[in-house]
């Protein structure tokens, strides 16, 4: 199957949390133009799965971005300010992955000579891969609705 515009958007896109600080939701956006070549006035859909443990967020779009950020930088902090998110803000986000989850989705680190580190455990891995498939999956599900939608904008 070969995916509209949007869908491979979708894929290497934007998942922008709600309730982050301001400028926040700017800065992802941006950061998925740069993983793709999708213009700026060209239309993206973003899902925003969530699944929820009671009231809380226990897997979402901001914690799966703060797991593969950790991948990709090995450090919360690294992490944190690709993300242009406050250190304090990722921890508190992977403590709620943490209690949410079975077993920690990483695994850190503290100090040393080397200044530590973090790593994502399987069960992070796991998310990660679980959460993009599932993306994907509604992506592909949902493309002629997503084409119809998009063929309703204006042109800019």
């Amino acid at each position: 199957m070969v995916l509209s515009a949007s869908a491979l958007a979708l894929l290497h896109g934007a998942r922008i949390p709600l309730g982050m600080p301001p400028g926040y939701h700017a800065a992802m956006v941006k950061l998925a133009r740069s993983r793709t070549s999708v213009s700026p006035d060209t239309p993206q859909a973003l899902f925003r799965m969530r699944v929820m443990l009671g009231d809380t967020i226990a897997i979402g779009p901001g914690k799966i971005a703060l797991l593969e950020a950790i991948r990709e930088c090995g450090s919360i902090s690294a992490a944190a300010k690709h993300l242009d998110m406050s250190y304090k803000r990722a921890w508190d986000l992977l403590n709620e992955i943490n209690r949410s989850l079975a077993r920690p989705a990483v695994d850190s680190e503290h100090g040393g000579a080397q200044g530590g580190g973090t790593v994502l455990t399987p069960v992070g891995e796991e998310a990660i891969r679980l959460y993009r498939a599932a993306e994907l999956r509604a992506a592909k599900a949902c493309e002629a609705e997503i084409n119809g939608l998009i063929k309703l904008l204006a042109k800019p």
